[in-house]
């Protein structure tokens, strides 16, 4: 495979990666494992337990695993197409998946910021138009 398809298949690999990843350790789908999961991260008696657990909790850690599926799935390796490029695609593939987490995040918490500003607004509204008397509450 070329270089530039490698990065293609690099950019293109970390997007269904960061999905997983996001998915299982933020989303309300998988709110009672994840809950399940933390309470065992931090009461489990073992080491091993313990850090068993919180890697289904964390984007990052739990990036990792999904990667090494996508690996074993895909056989994607990047610059050298023995050992070295599989280990080369699992950390390149879980940075990129990261950024794209972390973008993700970021248009997230602006997305819910400009809803909040704007229900703020639509309240503010309705308390000018209740004191002047020009609003009926439906």
């Amino acid at each position: 495979m070329q270089i530039a398809q490698q990065i293609q298949f690099l950019f293109l690999l970390a997007i269904p990666i960061a999905c997983i990843a996001w998915t299982v350790t933020h989303e309300e789908i998988f709110k009672e494992p994840r809950e399940f999961c933390i309470e065992k991260s931090r009461g489990s008696k073992t080491l091993l337990q313990r850090k068993f657990f919180y890697l289904f909790t964390c984007e990052y850690c739990f990036s990792h695993y999904i990667t090494l599926l996508f690996l074993w799935i895909t056989r994607y390796h990047l610059l050298f197409a023995d050992w070295r490029g599989y280990i080369i695609s699992l950390f390149s593939l879980v940075w990129i998946a990261n950024v794209y987490m972390s973008l993700f995040n970021l248009l997230r918490v602006g997305m819910k910021k400009e809803k909040m500003d704007a229900d703020i607004q639509e309240e503010e509204l309705k308390e000018r138009k209740t004191k002047t008397g020009d609003y009926i509450e439906p």
